[in-house]
């Protein structure tokens, strides 16, 4: 089902609570946007694991620029925008230019299950579990595909505090991962 602006149209609110720190609103509003994500990305790519993850990628990018949206503005418009940047991205990284869906393959892509969308609240969890200056850095080099000497220079960090910083948090989140499949 495509999103439409009439089911978009809750979402600039959800946006300005969650840029107010509400939690539960910034869940709601990732958690609805995967498909409109999915739906922007699929006209682009037709590699449904590239597919897959152009959405993470976008949902990040949503993440780390999510103070930049005005919620008084359209908000497709923005989240399109960024989903078309990172398939493009995708589609450079890889070098290489995708075939045409079959029916086949869409009807099995409608049909699969909603993991990834679980897995939104996870990728949130995880990068908030971090002490704030990780999570800066891991931003910085992780979703922002800054070098390292750029981190550095953008949080005015030695080169070696940066690689620190994102060796402790590499540790933490594989520490918070392995603690979540535990507990499964």
């Amino acid at each position: 089902m495509p999103v439409t602006d009439a089911r978009a149209q809750h979402w600039p609110a959800l946006m300005a609570r969650a840029q107010a720190g509400d939690q539960e609103a910034y869940n709601q509003l990732l958690k609805a946007m995967v498909p409109a994500i999915r739906a922007f990305v699929r006209h682009k790519i037709t590699d449904e694991g590239q597919v897959d993850d152009v959405i993470q990628e976008t949902l990040l990018a949503v993440h780390r620029v999510r103070h930049t949206y005005d919620p008084r503005r359209p908000i497709l418009p923005w989240v399109a925008a960024i989903a078309s940047a990172r398939a493009v991205d995708a589609l450079r990284q890889r070098g290489r230019r995708q075939e045409i869906q079959d029916d086949e393959a869409l009807q099995r892509q409608l049909a699969e299950p909603k993991e990834r969308e679980a897995s939104l609240h996870d990728l949130t969890d995880c990068l908030n579990s971090l002490p704030e200056r990780q999570r800066q850095i891991v931003e910085s080099v992780h979703l922002r595909d800054q070098t390292l000497a750029q981190a550095a220079a953008e949080n005015n960090l030695s080169l070696s505090a940066v690689k620190s910083l994102l060796h402790r948090a590499m540790l933490n989140l594989r520490k918070y991962g392995s603690g979540r499949h535990e507990k499964s």
